[in-house]
C-alpha cells in the first residue's frame, strides 16, 4: 500500500522552527516529486515547497517561506523533510505531503499523507 506519514507538527512561539517529516512507502520514492502544502482555517490549500527526487534535487518555495523553510530528501529512508525556521502566525495550518509524477501541482490523483497542524502563536 502506498503511504505518506507526515509528522513534527506542534505548537510554536513566533520566531521559532520546527522540522516535518514525510515518511513515504509503498511506491518508487525515486521517480517522484515531494510537495508540502497548507491549508490554514477558512483558506485554500496552497502549496509551500518541492523537491523532484527525479534529478539532483532540483527544489521550488513560494515566496512566503522563501528564505525561511528548507526542503531535503533523504532517499535512502525514503524520508522529505521541512525545516522551518523564523515561524510567523501566518504559518499556523495544516502541512500536508504529496507525491506526484514529474510535477508538483498538488493534483488529487497525487499520492497525499493525512497531514500534521502547525500552530505558530504571537
Amino acid at each position: 500500500d502506498v503511504q505518506l506519514q507526515a509528522s513534527g507538527g506542534g505548537l510554536v512561539q513566533a520566531g521559532g522552527s520546527l522540522r516535518l517529516s514525510c515518511a513515504a512507502s509503498g511506491f518508487k520514492f525515486d521517480d517522484y516529486v515531494i510537495g508540502w502544502f497548507r491549508q490554514a482555517p477558512g483558506k485554500e490549500r496552497e502549496g509551500v515547497s518541492c523537491i523532484s527526487n527525479l534529478d539532483d534535487g532540483t527544489t521550488y518555495y513560494a515566496d512566503s517561506v522563501k528564505g525561511r523553510f528548507t526542503t531535503s530528501s533523504d532517499n535512502a529512508k525514503n524520508t522529505v523533510y521541512l525545516q522551518m525556521n523564523s515561524l510567523k502566525p501566518e504559518d499556523t495550518a495544516v502541512y500536508y505531503c504529496a507525491a506526484e509524477r514529474f510535477l508538483c501541482s498538488g493534483s488529487t490523483s497525487a499520492y497525499w499523507g493525512q497531514g500534521t497542524l502547525v500552530t505558530v502563536s504571537s
